[in-house]
């Protein structure tokens, strides 16, 4: 067979194209050659995206085949054909020049050439207006001196590298049902185009409301390409609550997950003059109405826009504008929309990404937590990207127990939970540990004791006990595998405090969990702890390029954590109070936590400004370390609260551990079985909380004793809790007493059990 070969450069700069936009055709003869319709042409990357060819043989050469091979910034299509000369050959390049990617990321603007990652001009550090931009807190020299990017930029990235890699995974009909980002790519801007013909506004709000999945993420940044607000919604609030975010960022665009969860809206829509079309991504739509979409529908309408008006909304953006909204849980009030930059969201993830030690193109995460949350959507969604990681979207019913299905098969190498879940997994585990033979059980109680102190040796980077390497043929690999971590690099615990007692339970089986800390206002993590620098209860070390000032430090050290760095919030949208409240003069970003660092730097929170308790007699008492010192003693106990401001002495309410319904996830009255087996310890005979309730003496005068061994821990007689009760049910996040990444709200329950508060506290005389 002779060979014919042509090259030509697909587009003038020789920069991937996409064949939605690009046509590219070879002609010999009358015959053609042609790439499929979810083809790309990559002129400028290594790699060559490798898909299907349409050919039609040159004057009836039935045995003409076509192959391609990458030269330089040129395509070469070699057309092998039994008909011997080199004919009259040609590729033609057809299409909208501006779907090129240098068309993209370098746009004309009415001042002149405007590159999409420069930023606006600015000298303010914050602002409350979403269509403003802020001055870039950034170094001469460091990582904080790095070029920013823009989340498309920085999306375009990983399609140059890793145009075939897997984006995103998840399972459909059994199936796991994959994204390359090439394919995120393109439908990333798919979505932005029929969210621009739907009629969305720059700076205005797109809600997400759902749990997580593929179409949550292009949603996320489909909105950002089109220049509006991707702005996540919880999956639990009520219609109420979510007509409050979408007023607050003048949603013109709502993507609901369900039937469910499109009702809620469909409730509130009169109130939102903004709102001009829901979209519904799972499942039928089954009220047929204006305005109204299914998601196929929704990805039609993109070829009704052109690359043209896409060119002209990526124009408008830069890194130092908003591009996201985080809005607060709101326990003492409405929730606040914490305005992100592109800047805030990329170099955040580029540093996370360097400290973590995440190698580019081999990481896998699963992808369970709320997405509306600050750690979920980092970790998630653009932490990913930064790093060209594969994300594995967890069944919607992870939580009630199918994570650990997902976990097995995917293997993550990083994975975050918040306490809760740990929680979960330990009282899981030690309930499973409770049927074990004698032997067994001797066994793994050793391989405990020996996986404790080996934590510690890391730590302290000392030698491993004897006996370590036993333990962990014996025991660690085996859990490992059993809960799908065994190659996860980094086992995180963030978005709220975690006991002591949970710390060590997995450092004990060679788990150590690594402390994250941060919050919205600071695109995520402030500080992060790593396999090789990690203290257990802290919290770790400042993350590459921020600062840390612990403002006021009393004779302990203590003082309000205080955080600089491009990872600081713009502001609270339309909040300029609030805004002013969390950002001083100098553009510190004020926490409210209290905390403070050892010898080597590592950071501890000690307390909760707010949360503080200020006694009648004047004390200041901070009640996290009082609760975790009283669930040490009790292992019985699920939650606990301490109560105590402005009054003569603290008090406590307590909830014990009981199962929970598989179905609702309401809390049971059934103890669970580790409670169980501590009532049998203590000679007790309840098996219920309302049993415990109605006067298991044995149990109550337990509970007692166990108050009593914490309280010989207090600093003072204000510290130790004088009186107690019993709650008849957990706290969840059904109740209302937790939020959504399982964070106690204590105003909420201080209000529902305020009945029993008071009875603490009438006619008392303990001071």
């Amino acid at each position: 067979m002779a060979d014919v070969e042509v090259s030509a450069s697909a587009g003038s700069a020789g920069n991937i194209v996409s064949a939605a936009d690009i046509k590219v055709e070879v002609v010999q003869n009358g015959g053609s050659v042609k790439r499929d319709s979810h083809g790309d042409y990559n002129t400028s990357a290594s790699e060559v995206v490798h898909t299907p060819i349409e050919a039609t043989p040159a004057n009836g050469d039935a045995g003409a085949t076509f192959s391609e091979s990458q030269v330089g910034a040129s395509t070469v299509v070699t057309y092998k054909t039994d008909m011997g000369n080199k004919q009259n050959v040609q590729i033609a390049v057809t299409g909208n020049a501006t779907s090129t990617a240098n068309e993209i990321h370098s746009l004309q603007t009415s001042s002149g050439q405007k590159e999409l990652d420069d930023p606006w001009p600015s000298n303010d550090l914050w602002t409350v207006d979403a269509t403003k931009a802020v001055k870039l807190r950034m170094e001469d020299t460091g990582p904080a001196a790095h070029k920013p990017v823009t989340i498309p930029s920085m999306l375009y990235g990983v399609v140059q590298r890793l145009p075939n890699h897997p984006a995103m995974c998840v399972k459909r009909g059994g199936i796991w049902v994959k994204w390359t980002y090439m394919q995120y790519y393109d439908d990333s801007r798919k979505v932005a185009k029929a969210f621009i013909k739907l009629g969305l506004e720059p700076s205005h709000g797109v809600g997400i409301l759902g749990f997580n999945a593929p179409e949550w993420f292009l949603s996320c940044l489909g909105a950002i390409f089109a220049g509006g607000l991707a702005t996540g919604i919880y999956a639990t609030n009520n219609p109420e609550a979510c007509e409050y975010v979408a007023s607050s960022c003048k949603a013109n665009i709502i993507v609901v997950e369900n039937h469910q969860q499109l009702q809620k809206i469909l409730k509130v829509w009169d109130k939102l003059p903004h709102l001009k079309a829901v979209i519904q991504y799972t499942g039928e739509v089954a009220e047929k109405r204006n305005n109204v979409y299914s998601w196929e529908e929704l990805m039609k309408l993109s070829s009704d826009v052109s690359d043209a008006v896409l060119k002209e909304r990526l124009a408008l953006q830069a890194p130092n504008k908003c591009c996201s909204l985080i809005y607060t849980s709101g326990t003492t009030g409405n929730p606040k929309g914490a305005m992100l930059s592109q800047d805030n969201i990329t170099w955040t993830s580029e540093m996370a990404v360097k400290m973590l030690g995440l190698k580019f193109g081999t990481e896998s995460l699963v992808s369970y937590l709320p997405l509306s949350h600050i750690a979920a959507q980092m970790l998630d969604v653009f932490v990913p990207i930064s790093c060209g990681a594969t994300v594995y979207i967890a069944q919607p019913d992870a939580l009630k127990g199918s994570l650990v299905h997902t976990m097995r098969e995917v293997r993550p190498t990083s994975f975050l939970g918040v306490p809760r879940v740990w929680e979960k997994m330990q009282e899981k585990m030690v309930a499973a540990g409770l049927h074990a033979g004698g032997l067994k059980r001797k066994i793994a109680n050793w391989a405990k004791t020996v996986g404790l102190k080996g934590t510690y040796a890391k730590q302290n980077g000392s030698a491993l006990p004897f006996g370590w390497g036993i333990a962990n043929y014996l025991v660690f690999k085996k859990v490992h595998a059993a809960l799908g971590l065994d190659r996860c690099k980094n086992c995180a615990s963030g978005a709220a405090p975690i006991t002591k007692d949970t710390l060590e339970f997995f450092a004990s089986i060679d788990i150590p969990l690594l402390e994250v800390y941060g919050m919205s206002e600071c695109t995520g993590p402030h500080t992060i702890s790593i396999p090789s620098c990690f203290h257990l209860t802290s919290c770790g070390k400042e993350m590459t390029g921020v600062r840390t000032k612990l403002e006021k430090p009393d004779e302990d050290g203590n003082g309000e954590v205080c955080f600089w760095g491009r990872h600081v919030f713009m502001g609270y949208l339309n909040m300029e109070d609030k805004t002013r409240e969390a950002l001083d003069e100098e553009g510190w970003l004020h926490s409210g936590d209290i905390g403070k660092k050892d010898k080597n730097g590592f950071l501890y929170i000690t307390g909760r400004i707010k949360e503080l308790i200020i006694t009648a007699g004047g004390e200041n008492i901070a009640p996290v370390p009082i609760e975790d010192t009283v669930k040490e003693a009790l292992p019985v106990i699920s939650n606990c609260m301490l109560i105590g401001d402005k009054k003569k002495f603290l008090s406590m309410l307590i909830t014990l551990k009981s199962e929970t319904d598989p179905d609702t996830m309401k809390p049971m009255d059934n103890l669970t079985q580790e409670a169980i087996e501590w009532v049998k310890s203590v000679g007790g005979t309840a098996r219920t909380v309302s049993e415990v309730i109605k006067g298991d003496s044995a149990v109550l005068k337990a509970i007692q004793a166990g108050i009593d061994r914490a309280n010989k821990k207090g600093v003072s007689r204000a510290s130790t809790v004088q009186k107690w009760s019993v709650l008849p049910r957990d706290f969840s996040l059904h109740g209302g007493e937790l939020g959504p990444t399982m964070k106690l709200r204590r105003p909420i329950v201080l209000k529902m059990y305020e009945k029993t508060v008071e009875a603490f506290y009438d006619g008392s005389d303990l001071a």
